[in-house]
């Protein structure tokens, strides 16, 4: 009875499961490029976000004063340190435009999310609608 409790369980071999390693790098590689517009847009979401509290901050700001801004500090917008300086922000968020009736703000990504050689860009204006500008 003993016997039987010790039989000898044998394992994988290095060739199977070199073989099952070279099967799942193929299908990671074939997986990659789908999945890459679907890291761009979560990226892309950042700007996003950034812009619609500049939208909100100028609305804010306008009730008060009765003008848009050009400045983001007075606002009370504080840019992010950007991933270029060793921080984690990817878009850099400016004022491109401000009077009393309008304002027009950007987000321009301070890296290449695909390496074409093209900025992702948004932009935001007074009436609120953000808008891709640039694709990446």
């Amino acid at each position: 009875m003993l016997k039987k409790f010790m039989k000898k369980n044998d394992g994988f071999s290095m060739t199977e499961l070199m073989v099952a390693l070279v099967i799942i790098g193929v299908l990671v590689l074939l997986a990659l490029p789908r999945l890459m517009p679907v890291v761009n847009k979560a990226k892309a979401t950042e700007a996003k976000l950034n812009l619609k509290q500049v939208y909100m901050l100028q609305k804010a700001f306008k009730f008060e004063y009765d003008r848009y801004s050009e400045n983001l500090p007075e606002i009370g917008f504080e840019q992010e340190k950007l991933i270029t300086e060793g921080g984690t922000a990817r878009y850099l968020v400016e004022v491109e435009s401000a009077d009393v009736k309008s304002f027009s703000a950007k987000a321009v990504a301070v890296v290449d999310f695909d390496d074409d050689g093209n900025f992702n860009e948004w932009q935001v204006t007074q009436d609120g609608v953000i808008k891709e500008t640039k694709p990446d």
